[in-house]
């Protein structure tokens, strides 16, 4: 997931440092941030955001307020950059929420570590699954929650393994965690790409997944996310398995019974303005056409493309 820093700076040279800073590093994406336009572009929750006082016109003070205040950055982590060297003014900053406070010039290496830190805390805060690395359930609220406010139509992809738990039993927590982490690659290799720029994945948890895209061709990234799935997923049985076609797994009397291999159920919410009152409709919506996917054996996706006021 590429993680966007907003940059407030009236010159370019701040932008042009931190891009050779981490230019090897293709994780992080630079934006430059007009004080003017701050309001908009806080509806976009950025990981960090930099301030240099020293090329801006605007009050230090009232712009670090604006970003704190607003409901869905407030923990988002600010660092400030200044040549100011005044004890009351630091300290003011910092009781605002600032994270670190930079005299200027800086210097590059403690700038470089100060932002990987910065970061890789707030990657943790934000409640990533450890497993996968991917944004937890508190980063998927906010991205659909950003989505919605902004009116914009996009699909929420929802993705579940099929007998999954039949999988555990036989060959362990260890084996089920790597399908999980293999999922997750799946995903994002499907949906994260250059064609899908502002596409968002999260991990619900254990087999679920989530995401996000404006695209309108969904058909097309199940269709991709399936056969990658159905042509990999074999590796993680035993040749006996694959042959045999199903899993065969005694039940809690004792009988034995069998479960077809692991497969990835999807389901698709289209998302238009006016179809849902808000997200937990979305979200009813989305548990719904999984539901009706995971009806049907093998892996496989559903579309629910039903218009505003369709029912």
């Amino acid at each position: 997931m590429v993680q966007e820093i907003y940059i407030i700076d009236d010159e370019p040279n701040l932008r042009e440092t931190l891009k050779k800073l981490f230019e090897e590093d293709k994780s992080y994406r630079f934006k430059s941030v007009p004080t003017e336009e701050l309001d908009v572009a806080l509806k976009n929750i950025p990981s960090l955001i930099i301030i240099n006082e020293d090329n801006i016109d605007d009050d230090i003070i009232s712009i670090c307020e604006k970003i704190k205040k607003d409901d869905d950055n407030t923990i988002t982590p600010v660092i400030v950059l200044s040549s100011n060297k005044d004890h009351d003014h630091r300290i003011n900053l910092l009781k605002l929420g600032v994270s670190h406070y930079i005299i200027n010039p800086i210097n590059e290496d403690f700038f470089y570590y100060t932002i990987q830190n910065t970061l890789r805390l707030i990657y943790i805060n934000r409640r990533v699954s450890p497993l996968t690395g991917l944004p937890g359930n508190v980063q998927i609220q906010a991205e659909m929650k950003k989505r919605f406010s902004l009116k914009e139509t996009f699909a929420m992809i929802y993705l579940d393994l099929d007998n999954f738990k039949a999988y555990n039993d036989i060959y362990g927590f260890l084996k089920g965690d790597q399908i999980i982490k293999f999922t997750a690659k799946i995903i994002l290799k499907n949906v994260h790409t250059d064609e899908y720029e502002d596409s968002f994945v999260g991990h619900i948890g254990g087999d679920d997944f989530v995401a996000i895209v404006s695209e309108t061709d969904y058909d097309k990234i199940c269709q991709n996310i399936i056969a990658d799935f159905d042509t990999n997923i074999l590796k993680y049985f035993t040749d006996e398995d694959v042959e045999r076609g199903y899993l065969e797994v005694e039940n809690r009397k004792g009988i034995m019974e069998q479960f077809p291999l692991t497969s990835i159920s999807i389901g698709v919410v289209e998302v238009e303005e006016g179809r849902f009152a808000n997200v937990l409709e979305i979200g009813e919506a989305g548990a719904s056409v999984k539901h009706l996917a995971k009806t049907i054996q093998g892996s496989t996706y559903v579309i629910d493309r039903r218009k505003h006021n369709e029912g």
